[in-house]
């Protein structure tokens, strides 16, 4: 698999589905499935009974992972930006295709 185009702790804006226009930080990213987690966005309802770890029960707000593909980088102005890698002092850099400015990751 090739070098991750969006990593953990990255700004990142929701391009498609109900959070669309949405912006999070990643904290989780599963490069073997094509997902990433991201702060406040795609939140999933679970019910959950009443057990010996959570006695009250009720609601619980848990982040789906979404795909790669439904994300991308935020630029420092907040707009969209795909990912491009170069090679800057012999070392493999991302940068912003929008800005053309290097990603510090």
């Amino acid at each position: 698999m090739s070098a991750a185009k969006i990593k953990k702790g990255d700004p990142v804006i929701v391009l498609s589905g109900k959070d669309k226009g949405k912006t999070g930080t990643v904290t989780k990213a599963m490069p073997k499935d094509g997902k990433v987690i991201v702060s406040g966005v795609n939140v999933a309802t679970r019910h959950r009974k009443p057990s010996q770890s959570n006695p009250q029960g009720g609601l619980e707000k848990v982040e789906a992972p979404m795909h790669i593909s439904k994300v991308a980088l935020a630029t420092a102005d907040g707009k969209p930006t795909r990912v491009r890698f170069e090679t800057q002092d012999g070392k493999k850099v991302r940068v912003a295709v929008k800005t053309g400015e290097k990603i510090d990751g």
